[in-house]
């Protein structure tokens, strides 16, 4: 019998709820989630009540070992606060603890920034590297980045509205001048994607500094690495 369900939750258009999910969240006995506000939100918009239990970065691993021995006896879903569980998320610690304790485990797919991200970028995209959250610090940023300085990975990052400039500039410094798209407030009402080419980065005016961000890369391509010196 599945103990836990991991749920892909929509990342902004709740129309993208799938029935499986639905069917899933409903069928639980308890929710794992990362904000309880968040999923609140979630639970209101289809009409039902579950009690909720925090998997956080700040979860210690004591309280992850008595929600397994929970687990024994009831059956969970697991969601973060938006798109797929265990990605960037730390519910995939509570995930790895379930298979080394022999429970059962399911998932239903749904929404994911990355690939829509890497949809609506228009990159090719046969291969890439999520790279989440890099660090804080342009010199860390760049040495992250300077791994990819010759490989045709199309690369994909996540950051805040207010730092993405920052990420594009470490970017820059990593990687030379490539193409990027800016993919902001996905599926959401005032959706938008941002192309051009690095160093350029936009005004405010053309990328408010609102809403959740995810950049994509342009691997080195073909033509470029060709040229390259060896």
């Amino acid at each position: 019998m599945t103990r836990l369900t991991l749920v892909g939750t929509p990342i902004g258009n709740l129309g993208d709820l799938s029935p499986r999910a639905i069917a899933a969240l409903t069928e639980a006995d308890v929710w794992f989630v990362e904000d309880t506000r968040v999923s609140g939100k979630l639970a209101s918009h289809l009409g039902l009540k579950r009690p909720m239990r925090l998997v956080t970065d700040h979860t210690d691993e004591a309280t992850l070992k008595r929600y397994v021995t929970e687990l024994r006896e009831t059956r969970a879903a697991l969601i973060t606060d938006g798109g797929s569980p265990g990605i960037s998320d730390p519910g995939a610690r509570l995930c790895d603890l379930c298979h080394e304790a022999g429970l059962e485990l399911d998932a239903v797919p749904g929404p994911s920034a990355v690939i829509d991200a890497l949809t609506l970028s228009g990159f090719y995209a046969q291969r890439f590297a999520f790279l989440g959250f890099l660090g804080r610090k342009h010199g860390s940023m760049v040495s992250e980045l300077a791994e990819f300085a010759g490989s045709a990975l199309t690369l994909v990052v996540f950051e805040s509205p207010h730092r993405f400039p920052a990420l594009l500039r470490a970017a820059h410094d990593a990687l030379g001048a490539r193409r990027y798209a800016i993919c902001r407030e996905l599926t959401k009402l005032h959706q938008q994607v941002y192309r051009s080419v690095l160093p350029e980065i936009p005004t405010e005016s053309r990328v408010p500094a609102k809403g959740e961000v995810t950049v994509v890369i342009e691997g080195l391509r073909r033509a470029t690495r060709a040229a390259t010196p060896r």
